[in-house]
């Protein structure tokens, strides 16, 4: 028999999930790190049901299941390779993996058939959308105020965009990506000055809100290699005398399968305690933290918890899996309360956004209303102001003051 006092327990848990989930859906976030672009980008502005079906993690699980040779199907034109991943995962399959269930979400959103046979008619209303209206929506369907990119000035393609004087759309904001400078770095004739010359330059055209490097699990610091040298001498001291914060996204495992290109990639656990000794050396450079293996971010957490100029951010890559962003938000909730930024979409396609969020938000609503619930068990309620407040800050706020936006 339930007693009136449980009875009142829960309703008001009812009334708290309710209340949670409006505002968790409601609160525009402020994407921490994309591979998106704005139009002014070209053909690196990607978006439509090609793009979203060519996606890296759609055509490593296609392999998995389709009769055809890795040879073969590079060989394909990016029409005839979206024709197969949609037969083999979707029409042959059932999509129940995160990557497949995010493609009909967004198909879903558009009123599009998620049992089509075929891609004519989604190909028919992407083709069709004016690309910068489509933005807008986009954007306003996921809920997003703005995005971060991932800028590489040593690249081909995008280097000569930023020196014609591209002007940005300003929900495109830039980072510095150092992954060509800190991992292959072939330019041995080059001096550190010049190095840093060359960062600076690149600061002052791009603007960036914060240099970033994905790293590989055996990253270490303090090390004798070359990617030691040129963080002591060019990077950080570059980060501190331009006030950004650096961004780290550890625990990658380079071309582990060659034949599967983009999508080869593999995970190895990481050295936590190369993170917190830069954070301890460099105590005046706020860094964010990601790593790409489960098991490290317990360490993380607590890692976060002795260094204030540490903010953990995002479930990377292979983590953007429902049960593991649960798992994740609902530890850093128990360790670092909302003092972490819970997501970011990685997002390579601007339709991905809208599943990306979506499928977030549900698992950030769920852990913080399992949390409120214990903390109104063990004796306190909390108001509506105080639900906004904290989503606010998870959103946005903790980016926003840490970026210095």
């Amino acid at each position: 028999m339930v007693t009136s006092t449980e009875s009142q327990l829960l309703r008001r848990a009812t009334e708290l999930r309710a209340q949670v989930e409006l505002i968790v859906n409601s609160t525009a976030v402020a994407d921490v790190h994309t591979h998106l672009f704005p139009p002014a980008f070209n053909e690196m502005c990607l978006s439509g049901i090609d793009e979203l079906l060519t996606y890296h993690y759609l055509t490593a699980e296609m392999f998995r299941s389709a009769k055809i040779s890795f040879d073969q199907f590079w060989q394909l034109s990016k029409t005839e390779q979206a024709d197969l991943v949609w037969k083999t995962l979707f029409v042959d399959n059932t999509p129940t993996s995160e990557a497949t269930r995010g493609v009909i979400s967004v198909l879903e959103v558009f009123g599009l058939d998620t049992r089509a046979v075929n891609l004519k008619e989604a190909r028919a209303f992407f083709g069709g959308r004016n690309l910068s209206e489509h933005i807008d929506q986009v954007f306003d369907i996921a809920r997003v105020s703005g995005v971060v990119m991932t800028n590489d000035p040593l690249d081909e393609a995008e280097g000569p965009i930023w020196t014609s004087g591209v002007e940005l759309d300003h929900r495109f904001k830039s980072s510095l990506r150092l992954d060509r400078l800190l991992n292959d770095w072939e330019r041995a004739a080059d001096t550190l000055t010049e190095l840093r010359k060359f960062l600076d330059r690149w600061i002052e055209r791009m603007r960036p809100v914060y240099m970033g490097v994905s790293l590989p699990a055996e990253f270490k610091f303090p090390s004798q290699d070359v990617r030691d040298k040129l963080l002591r001498e060019v990077v950080l001291p570059a980060a501190k005398g331009h006030g950004l914060a650096v961004t780290l996204m550890v625990g990658v495992r380079r071309r582990v399968n060659p034949n599967l290109r983009e999508a080869g990639d593999g995970v190895a656990k990481a050295d936590v305690t190369a993170v917190e000794r830069i954070c301890a050396a460099y105590p005046d450079v706020k860094f964010l933290a990601t790593f790409l293996s489960r098991e490290n971010q317990h360490e993380l957490c607590v890692a976060a918890r002795k260094f204030n100029n540490l903010m953990p951010f995002g479930c990377w890559w292979f983590l953007n899996n429902p049960s593991i962003v649960s798992e994740i938000t609902r530890q850093r909730l128990e360790l670092l309360g909302t003092s972490f930024i819970p997501q970011h979409s990685d997002a390579r396609v601007l339709e991905q956004l809208i599943y990306k969020w979506k499928h977030a938000r549900k698992e950030i609503a769920d852990a913080l209303c399992d949390t409120y619930e214990q903390l109104l068990l063990s004796g306190r309620a909390v108001t509506a102001d105080e639900i906004s407040r904290d989503v606010s800050r998870l959103f946005s706020g903790n980016c926003r003051d840490w970026l210095g936006l």
